[in-house]
């Protein structure tokens, strides 16, 4: 390899950084390949409606924390009196990727800022950050360092910045010291599978087997979350106590568990693992959205029981590294789901202001009352800067970003492949030659895709297109690029195709000879489905969307904040209804209409809303508020003797106040 100066940079510094850690044994193997390469930060640019969402993201709170909310602004990571635990790490981990996908000065100075302190200000030892921070965090707790390497990974890839490496590999040898001190608790423990994933990036990029050693002693301290749900106990609504195997954000991080350490085992029911966790969590704990209940602890399935925010983004970025890992269309299906319903539906529009715990049927957001939560507070489902807990207002800021720069991956054999669509251009090389493709679409709220590639000679190479579980018939032409369709593909990495069950994803190898830009238009078209909730209560999907009842709404300024108040919600038109189908054969009921929606507004917005659902239904006398939430819908099927009504539905992550699982009428 030829040895540049950026690679001799950190070269200088391995012996030195993990002179006194893990090392690893010479029998060890190697670990086992990713299925995809994820391309670097600002490889991906997004287009269209997903680059207005982070336009959005960036003038909210988003691009602005650093100037007002004391545990950024004057946080004790650049040496100020504030929490110099988690947040900034949080923090940086969205604001690295939104600067560098926007190519927008003011925030990469931003991150610029804090980055440079961190470094400067490394402890002689390795250590990275405040070894305490003097609010009861301990001294050299690992956990904040997690999503520290995760951010500091993204900024080396975004500016090719050549202190970056060396201090991460440098501060991986005082952690291995850590644990072999004190081995992993509490957080660390269940979240080590972030920084195991950290340090396979980084061994990946530079080869160095004290960096497996050492991901390997942190995962063999980690909690076992493939073991706990192969014996899974939490079935019921958890209410007593602080349970960190029950909290909801540490079994979303959880996914990722099994597909990273198969990387250092190559078991295959390591492998698995994250199917049969999404399983257990749909059966005991799901939600239409893709996501389950946890508030602050898993839930059960009602759907007036909350889910917070950081679940949402950490599940999408568990679901992104495990798609890199394993290949898998299905994870695909998953994380579209979750990332255009769960994630804008938590925040106020305009993105001035979120929720820390979101409901499917969410019709009052209210201080006052009794609230179904099992351990939350009764702020939780408000809009602000930071209700009930502030973790949110620094993680959330990972959810689009990081969507947006896992959209496409490279494959092994010299390919691309599609994780996840939406409106994009991907810049990188293949065979060593310049290649750019763009992805024009309007979906989810559309099913055409149109894939515009451009090189400057000839070249051969597939496209892995990820055929979702929703399309029945998928359609693919080409006036002017010759193609093959390979058979369908669970895996992208499969020698072989399997027959294609209906209801699941697949992967489809496009191979074609591209010269000067060749277009390729796939169509994913899509039905009503029905999805069968609490007490046999029915949401209506079609594709990755899930669609809701838009409830009137009044917005009453709770506080006024630093830059933007924080707000209660309250309907202001009936909700209670029932709807008039039947599960079993939805779309003789349900009709699609695409609407116009208004110029430049935000896709996931009232105002920018695509496409609506139409379907009968009527009021339901007896079903109301139980305190401040929605009682649990009837069990269905039930009677009513209003008149009929037609309802129109928007897409989930266009509302503020909803229903989104109904009981269904009687015949």
């Amino acid at each position: 390899m030829k040895r540049t100066p950026r690679r001799l940079a950190w070269l200088a510094v391995l012996a030195l950084g993990l002179s006194s850690g893990a090392v690893a044994s010479a029998g060890d193997p190697a670990t086992r390949p990713l299925a995809l390469e994820p391309l670097p930060v600002g490889a991906i640019r997004p287009t269209g409606w997903l680059k207005v969402q982070l336009e959005t993201q960036a003038k909210g709170l988003g691009g602005s924390l650093d100037e007002y909310w004391p545990d950024i602004k004057d946080s004790a990571w650049i040496g100020g009196q504030a929490e110099g635990w988690e947040r900034v790490p949080y923090w940086l981990d969205g604001i690295v990727p939104l600067a560098y996908l926007l190519d927008d000065d003011s925030l990469k100075a931003k991150a610029k800022r804090y980055v440079d302190y961190i470094l400067d200000h490394q402890q002689p030892d390795g250590w990275l950050g405040p070894v305490g921070d003097g609010q009861g965090h301990a001294p050299y707790d690992v956990w904040p360092l997690f999503p520290l390497y995760k951010a500091l990974i993204q900024y080396e890839q975004a500016t090719g910045d050549p202190r970056v490496i060396p201090a991460l590999v440098k501060c991986a040898g005082r952690i291995d010291r850590v644990l072999d001190e004190k081995p992993l608790y509490e957080w660390a423990k269940v979240r080590a599978a972030d920084y195991a994933l950290a340090l396979l990036t980084l061994h990946d990029r530079t080869k160095e087997p004290t960096l497996v050693a050492s991901a390997r002693k942190a995962m063999g301290q980690a909690h076992d979350w493939r073991a706990q749900f192969e014996d899974y106990r939490l079935t019921d609504r958890q209410t007593s106590g602080f349970g960190m195997l029950s909290h909801g954000v540490n079994t979303a991080m959880g996914w990722k568990f099994g597909p990273v350490r198969s990387r250092l085992s190559g078991d295959a029911g390591d492998r698995d693992a994250i199917f049969n966790m999404l399983d257990v969590l749909d059966r005991f704990h799901g939600q239409a959205t893709g996501i389950f209940t946890c508030d602050e602890h898993v839930a059960g399935r009602s759907p007036s029981q909350g889910t917070e925010l950081c679940t949402v983004v950490e599940a999408m970025y568990s679901l992104e590294a495990a798609i890199a890992i394993l290949g898998d269309a299905r994870l695909g299906d998953r994380l579209e789901r979750i990332a255009y319903n769960a994630l804008p539906a938590t925040f106020k529009k305009d993105m001035t202001a979120h929720q820390y715990d979101q409901q499917a049927n969410q019709v009052i957001c209210a201080r006052e009352g009794e609230h179904p939560f099992a351990t939350n507070g009764p702020e939780s489902n408000l809009f602000g800067l930071e209700p009930n807990f502030g973790c949110c207002a620094a993680n959330f800021h990972q959810g689009w970003p990081k969507l947006a720069t896992h959209l496409w991956m490279k494959t092994p054999s010299g390919g691309l492949a599609v994780a996840a669509y939406a409106p994009c251009v991907v810049t990188t090389e293949i065979q060593g030659k310049p290649v750019r493709l763009e992805v024009k679409t309007d979906y989810p709220f559309d099913d055409a895709i149109e894939i515009q590639v451009t090189v400057q000679e000839p070249t051969r190479f597939p496209l892995e297109l990820r055929v979702p579980s929703w399309t029945r018939t998928p359609l693919v032409a080409a006036s002017d690029a010759p193609f093959t369709l390979g058979p369908p593909r669970l895996r992208t990495g499969d020698a072989e195709g399997v027959a294609r069950d209906d209801r699941q994803a697949c992967y489809r190898a496009l191979d074609a000879e591209w010269s000067g830009t060749k277009s390729i238009r796939l169509e994913l078209p899509a039905e009503a489905e029905a999805y069968r909730g609490f007490n046999g209560s029915t949401a209506i999907l079609r594709g990755p969307l899930v669609f809701s009842m838009p409830i009137e709404a009044e917005w009453r300024k709770l506080k006024d904040g630093p830059r933007f108040a924080d707000w209660e919600v309250f309907p202001k038109a009936p909700w209670n209804y029932a709807l008039d189908l039947s599960p079993g054969s939805i779309g003789d009921f349900v009709t699609f209409r695409r609407v116009q929606p208004a110029a430049g507004s935000p896709a996931f917005s009232a105002e920018g809303t695509r496409v609506v659902a139409e379907v009968r239904g009527r009021r339901l006398e007896g079903w109301g508020l139980e305190g401040s939430a929605a009682a649990p819908p009837p069990r269905s099927p039930v009677d009513s003797e209003f008149p009929a009504e037609t309802l129109r539905l928007a897409p989930y992550g266009c509302t503020d106040l909803r229903v989104t699982e109904f009981p269904t009428l009687r015949d």
